[in-house]
Formats: C-alpha cells, structure tokens, sequence
C-alpha cells in the first residue's frame, strides 16, 4: 500500500490543475472534504489541499490555455539529475528541468515513451503528502497504456520496480502491481494497464497515470462527483479481491479512480 515512508521511486505527491481553481476547490470539497490553503501569487498561486489538517496534495491554474486540467502523479527520487539523463537515455522526455522549490525540495517533470506525463521530487525539507490510505487521501496510482510491454520496461529500468502479475476477471487481461526496488507486496503502492487507444481519448491515445483515492462508501461517493459537477465514467463495480470502484472524473476531466477497499 501506498505509504509517508516514501521508498525511492514510490508516490510522494499528487497534484491537479485547474483553468478555474475556484470550482476546482468547491468540487473536491464537496467529494473528499478537502480545505484550500492558497500560498500566494509569489507561489504562483499553488494551493496545497488538506484533509482534517493534514496534507494531501496539490492544486495549480493551467499555464496555458491549451494545457489539458489533469493529475499528475510526483515519484520519490533520491538524485533527480541523475534520473534525468536515466529518463532521456530510456527514451522518456524531459518536461520541465530540475528547479527548486522554495527550500522545499527539488522538482522535474517528464514525460514516458508512450506520453504519460509525470514528476519527481527530492525531498529536502518537504518529504511530500501527510496522509494516505484513508478515506479522502490517495490509495494507489495507476497508469493506463497503449504499450504495456513498453511502459514496464521503461519504468522497471528507472526506478527498479518489482512486477507482480494479476488477472483480471473474464478476457480483461493482465494487470501488473508495482512494488518499490526491493520492497515486499506490502509496500505495492500501483499497477500498470495495457488499455487500447480508444480508452485514452482523453490523453490523445498515450499513456496516463491516475491516481485513485479511497472512499468510505464508493456508490455515495459517485452520487457527490455528479452532485458537483464531475462525470462519472464507469462503476461503481466491484472487483474481486480489490474493492468498489469508479472511474470518474472533475468538471474538467482531470481522472481519478474512487476505491472502497474490500474488507481486509
């Protein structure tokens, strides 16, 4: 399960951007309780979202018109200038370069061979989110691929991520669980989905990470995203061994998954 241990190479921040942070604000307030402490326009108006106090992530305007509002999911990184030239050498892109942040910490976006964007972070004074696992925090993240040969290598080769196989029901395939380098299931903290193009209409036909969070009750749940102004894709379904889940997304179709986890 996803942890703050923050193993290299595990989950260490999500954050969200929005063309209207402040319908952003009010839909996940109303889905998970979420509270908004705005850090100011010398921060270029970043947002940190809080669950009872505690931090879960982040929300952030779009640079630019054209950006598509999305989750973008941040890995552990003990050295993200090393991992650059790992990331370009694998064939990923560099995104935005190594910058710092306030002290905090030092940030760098990519984006994999097969498009999927993501981030990582080396933490300084700001080892990432606060809270997880729980109700209204995240659970897992979960990349959707048109290459699932090519996604596992790539990311197996950067971040040395142990691959376990679990088959799906009926003729839905194989989905992959990630694990840390070195680390038991325990620690698994997502999975890795070949999906045909036409599920990633969103993403233009390449890859996306998704984060999904956990929810108390996942069909209440799918009631609030709609209530306020989401979409709700899929579900709520179960799925053996796993849970309740729905895919769905905020009125500006940045994805999530909603999880209620099976007992145990």
């Amino acid at each position: 399960m996803i942890t703050t241990d923050f193993m290299p190479g595990a989950p260490c921040w999500v954050e969200v951007s929005s063309p209207d942070v402040d319908v952003s604000i009010a839909f996940y307030r109303e889905l998970f309780g979420w509270e908004a402490q705005p850090l100011g326009p010398e921060n270029g108006e970043y947002i940190v979202l809080r669950l009872d106090g505690a931090v879960v992530g982040g929300l952030e305007p779009v640079l630019v018109e054209s950006e598509r509002p999305s989750w973008k999911v941040h890995f552990a990184d003990p050295d993200v200038e090393d991992t650059v030239r790992a990331v370009e050498r694998l064939g990923g892109s560099l995104l935005v370069e190594p910058f710092d942040v306030r002290g905090l910490g030092c940030s760098a976006q990519f984006f994999d061979p097969q498009g999927g964007h993501f981030g990582l972070w080396q933490a300084a004074k700001f080892r990432g989110f606060e809270v997880t696992d729980q109700p209204g925090s995240l659970c897992w993240v979960e990349l959707w691929t048109p290459d699932g040969d090519g996604s596992r290598e790539f990311y197996t080769q950067l971040f040395k991520w142990g691959l376990t196989p679990f088959d799906l029901p009926g003729e839905a395939g194989t989905y992959m669980v990630i694990t840390p380098a070195g680390a038991g299931q325990e620690h698994a903290h997502g999975g890795i989905m070949a999906a045909d193009p036409a599920q990633l209409t969103d993403n233009s036909g390449s890859a996306d990470w998704r984060p999904v969070f956990a929810v108390e009750d996942c069909d209440a749940a799918v009631d609030r995203v709609r209530a306020a102004g989401g979409q709700v894709y899929t579900g709520p379904e179960n799925t053996p061994g796993v849970g309740r889940v729905a895919v769905c997304s905020d009125p500006f179709r940045a994805g999530f998954f909603l999880l209620a986890p099976s007992p145990g």
